[in-house]
């Protein structure tokens, strides 16, 4: 179990009796592990279980799942993550994380503006990292860590710009000098943090 960017570590350290600051949302995700967060979803992906300011009972709601196994749906590639996350040095989490926000690991999965695959490849992005088919799994997510890596590198290792780039454009962050002000787009990084703040435990 992983909790979002603000970790509730602290209340749930105090007590069955503690109350939050503002809400606590426990959300069910699709391999039947829970998630603690401070922020709302309402992306169709998180199912949500509870909304309290009281932190009574949560951690044993989430021990529940402690042990169940995960949803083969959402395991099936990570042998092709972790190696080309190898490969690239990056965080295998990261590159999950990725998967499941932009296809919901759906490997035929395509996008109104041309986006194919696991990773959402854009056809001239697939060309300038050699994909000749972008929806072989094999091939898009070595094309999108490839260009993830790329991307990490153009804005030093920060993630909200580089995920924001993969999002929009790196022209467009560039141009506001970190994640632009589109609310797509700022959906897309705080979710996409969400999941790897969650697949970190996984890898």
């Amino acid at each position: 179990m992983k909790a979002s960017s603000l970790v509730l570590a602290g209340v749930l350290a105090a007590g069955s009796g503690a109350v939050a600051a503002g809400p606590v949302y426990v959300y069910r995700l699709p391999d039947g592990s829970h998630l603690i967060t401070d922020r709302a979803h309402h992306d169709g992906i998180h199912t949500l279980v509870r909304v309290t300011r009281r932190v009574n009972g949560v951690g044993r709601l989430v021990a529940v799942n402690t042990h169940r196994r995960p949803d083969p749906r959402t395991t099936r590639f990570d042998v092709l993550i972790r190696a080309a996350a190898a490969r690239h040095g990056v965080d295998p989490a990261l590159v999950k994380a990725l998967v499941h926000t932009e296809s919901h690991f759906d490997p035929a999965a395509r996008s109104p503006k041309g986006a194919l695959g696991l990773m959402q490849l854009m056809p001239e992005t697939a060309a300038r990292y050699g994909v000749r088919d972008p929806l072989d799994p094999a091939q898009n997510i070595e094309g999108g860590v490839r260009y993830l890596r790329h991307l990490l590198g153009r804005f030093r290792n920060s993630l909200p710009r580089a995920l924001a780039a993969y999002n929009a454009g790196e022209t467009a962050v560039h141009a506001h000098g970190g994640v632009p002000p589109f609310a797509e787009t700022r959906r897309f990084v705080r979710k996409v943090l969400d999941y790897h703040a969650y697949y970190q435990s996984w890898f």
